[in-house]
This record gives C-alpha cells, structure tokens and sequence, in this order.
C-alpha cells in the first residue's frame, strides 16, 4: 500500500526524519514505535501531505504521492487523525459525521435554491450512514451531543468514525490511545481490528502503550533518531537488543530484555509504557 525511501524532513539543523525507508503492506495494522523525538509523527505529516519533505519518495499503490495536499491524499483514501483530536466541538456527534463526504450538493449556492430536494435526499442518505457508523462504534448514544462534551476516548472514537464516512484505503492513526482510558481503549482496538478484517482498511499506528500495539499490530516497525532501527513481530521486536537500548539505553538493558522475555511482549514493558510520539 505504502513506500517510503530514503524520506528525510529537516527544520534548520535537525533531521527530525533521516533517511527513513519502509513499507506498509496492504490489509496490515502496522505499529509505528519509537521514544520521544524519533520522528513518528513527523513521519506521519510527511506521508500524508502536512509537511512536505526535504527528500525522499512516498508511493501510494504504486503512484508517487510526495507532496501531495492532505485534501488530494483524503480523495485518494489516505487519511490521518491526531493526537489531540480535531472535532468541530459546536456540531453534534452526527454532523461531525455526515459534514466529512466532500463535493455535497448543498455547498454550492444554486443548489440551494434550485436542488433542494436532492439535498434533502442526500443529507437524508449521509444521516443514515452516520448513523450506521456510531451504532458500528457503539456510540449512538451520544449521536445528538455536542462533540466538544466527549471525553478524550469518545473523541478518538468520533475521528476513527470521519474515515467510516469515506471510502479510506489506508487510515495513519497517531496516538490513538492518549488520554483514552482501558475501556474504550478496547473498544476501539476492537473498531479497528474489524474495520481491518470486515471493511479491509490498512492501517498504521502510533501508540506508546505496547499492550495495545501487541494485541493490534503485526508487523511493529521501530524508529530511533529519524530512522528506521527494526521491523517485525512484536514478540520479537520487544525482545530485540538495538530496540531495547534506543528506548532504555545500555545499563539497563539487559535487565529488561530478561523481564520482556517472560511477557513476550504481551504487557506493559518496563520502561516504554510512558513512551511518546
């Protein structure tokens, strides 16, 4: 679905991406780790058009999107959430919703006086597919509430509905655990987990808490200082020693590759619990 070559993204002297070259398969849940300052994110703006690139390539099925606008990648299918998310806080949980499907009769001004019945039709069709997307996202209850009242998981689960409103193809979800507690943190693990296998979205995701990236995510790629340090399973990524000192450093970390032996990379790991984009 996704490569990226040799991509570097430079402010002034710092290389907060530095030559990084992977691929994101398509039908995959790929995590995307690393400790503070990596590049993630940055990584992620770039891919999808926020930032530009100082160098280096990104192909989408086979086509070179480099620099593409965030608007042109979202008609291609690729799409990205944020860490803080980015509701409309004075529409309701449904508007947010059905405003997402771009080129809607009701946004020209002659429609609105000569086609008010097809856009009737339509915002009747976008209100049942909303709909149906909160009920999928076991959240119609909260359907007519003004998006600004969500708590922080609510939100995260309202910008993984805007991809539902759209044919996406591959969804970058960037921190989508921050500030969610464990509750709807499963319950929107189990959202993308059957958007991957019902709807076949791909998707690549940043997230620090390593329970949620095993139980997700196959494969895990790592970066450390704007490259790419390993890629694979998570059971082995966790328990590999060049990722392991990138988080952790050298003193610690043979104490730690014993302890994330046992979990197999299926708990929370001693020291990358707190880790962040």
């Amino acid at each position: 679905m996704i490569q990226v070559h040799d991509l570097h993204r430079h402010f002034g002297g710092f290389r907060a991406v530095d030559g990084a070259s992977l691929t994101i398969e398509t039908g995959s849940i790929t995590g995307l780790i690393g400790p503070n300052g990596a590049g993630k994110s940055t990584l992620f703006n770039v891919i999808a058009g926020v930032l530009p690139p100082t160098s280096g390539r990104v192909v989408m099925d086979g086509e070179d999107i480099t620099g593409l606008a965030p608007h042109e990648l979202f008609h291609k299918g690729l799409l990205r959430t944020f860490q803080l998310a980015h509701e409309f806080s004075s529409m309701t949980v449904r508007e947010n919703l059905m405003m997402v499907p771009g080129a809607q009769a009701g946004e020209t001004l002659m429609n609105t006086w000569f086609q008010r019945a097809r856009i009737r039709d339509e915002e009747r069709a976008l209100r049942k597919k909303a709909d149906e997307v909160l009920e999928f996202l076991t959240i119609s209850h909260v359907a007519d509430e003004k998006a600004g009242n969500l708590s922080g998981g609510q939100k995260k689960l309202l910008e993984l509905g805007r991809t539902m409103m759209v044919d996406a193809k591959i969804v970058f979800l960037d921190e989508v655990g921050a500030g969610v507690n464990r509750t709807l943190l499963g319950t929107i693990g189990d959202a993308i987990v059957r958007l991957n296998k019902e709807r076949g979205y791909t998707f690549c995701v940043i997230e620090h808490d390593m329970d949620f990236i095993g139980r997700l995510c196959d494969p895990v790629i790592v970066m450390a200082a704007g490259k790419v340090l390993a890629q694979g399973p998570a059971d082995h990524i966790m328990q590999n020693e060049a990722v392991i000192e990138a988080y952790l450093g050298t003193g610690l970390k043979n104490k730690v590759a014993a302890e994330i032996a046992v979990e197999h990379g299926h708990g929370a790991q001693p020291g990358m619990g707190g880790v962040e984009a």
